[in-house]
């Protein structure tokens, strides 16, 4: 199969291209290598054709897509943002990327898309209240983050709720900038399968760490921000109590689900969203605590902050990943947690 990969030169793209080629498939990249992403030029794999040029430009599109079969699309501005100034940019590499992208798939009639989304989509994960059922709690409010209090309490009766891992059919409810366009990326791809009849499968990635995550920006994930901190001897500042539930998922294991998504004969007409995670929910607390034990200190702080926007609990179901797509994470979260203190990050 002859596979186009946005974004394939960046942190989780290029571990994909490394499997593609590993299975077999002739692989083309497609990436604007934004200084803002790839301070140095990144290595990529050899067997790989790499053009340099950006999503948002139908010429760029047009000439990487004669003779493709499949296309993963990466390519994204990721992490929350900084600021609402941030806006235009989200909008333009994510959504107008992807329109760009999906507008010159119908014209080339290429019907089968591996998208990259993520567990934002969802704003907060599952819950249930011990009397009222599952539930749906708001946005948290700044008296209670002021006080102390980060547990979403029951929108019914204010009870403490229990965290359950997130299904794809739980409403999605997007409650930052990036969240904003992660949704409306979906919504184009299912436009377009419809009206094309193509195959469309939507990784809900959950928080992705490994070796070459970006070090020392703000848009970084969580992993990579306390590695940074402690690679400067600096010990990770933890947000709120570090009680935050996350589904931590190592970069191999995404690559994995996006080779057996390339591969899966999904439904003609239609986007199937997939949660991809490791299975192995742990607190944010755990995280920076294990990180920090690998790597050897300073120990992680508790800071009490807190950010407007920010979930409490996020977990994945991976129940459809293991059904449709036979995705079994490998990776553990003590053994990749050993082996990221050591990684190699990206500049």
């Amino acid at each position: 199969m002859r596979v186009l990969v946005t974004g394939g030169a960046g942190f989780i793209g290029s571990r994909i291209v490394d499997l593609l080629v590993e299975a077999g498939h002739t692989v083309r990249i497609l990436d604007a290598l934004l200084p803002a992403v790839h301070r140095e030029k990144p290595a990529v794999n050899s067997a790989a054709e790499l053009v340099v040029g950006d999503v948002t430009d139908p010429a760029a599109v047009e000439s990487v897509l004669r003779g493709v079969d499949a296309v993963c699309h990466q390519a994204a501005m990721v992490g929350l943002g900084v600021d609402l100034a941030d806006l235009p940019a989200y909008a333009a590499n994510n959504d107008l990327g992807t329109a760009v992208l999906l507008a010159a798939l119908a014209r080339h009639r290429i019907g089968r898309l591996v998208l990259a989304s993520s567990m934002v989509v969802y704003g907060e994960g599952g819950y249930a209240c011990p009397a009222d059922g599952p539930v749906r709690p708001g946005q948290r409010k700044t008296a209670d983050l002021e006080a102390g209090r980060f547990e979403p309490p029951c929108p019914r009766c204010g009870r403490q709720l229990l965290a359950l891992p997130v299904t794809e059919d739980a409403p999605l409810d997007p409650r930052n900038v990036y969240a904003a366009t992660k949704v409306a990326q979906e919504h184009l791809a299912a436009a377009w399968a419809a009206a094309s009849g193509a195959s469309v499968v939507a990784l809900r990635y959950h928080n992705v760490y490994g070796p070459g995550m970006p070090r020392d920006t703000p848009y970084a994930g969580v992993a990579a921000i306390f590695r940074s901190a402690l690679e400067g001897g600096r010990p990770p500042r933890v947000f709120e109590d570090g009680g935050q539930r996350r589904d931590f998922v190592h970069v191999r294991d995404i690559a994995r689900a996006n080779l057996a998504a390339l591969e899966h004969d999904a439904a003609p007409g239609r986007l199937i969203p997939v949660n991809v995670g490791s299975g192995q929910p742990h607190t944010v607390g755990e995280m920076a605590d294990a990180l920090a034990e690998a790597f050897g200190g300073p120990a992680p702080v508790r800071t009490g902050q807190y950010r407007i926007g920010d979930v409490r609990h996020i977990v994945a179901s991976s129940a459809r990943a293991h059904a449709l797509l036979g995705y079994r994470p490998v990776t553990t979260f003590a053994d990749g947690m050993r082996a990221f203190a050591r990684d190699p990050l990206r500049a």
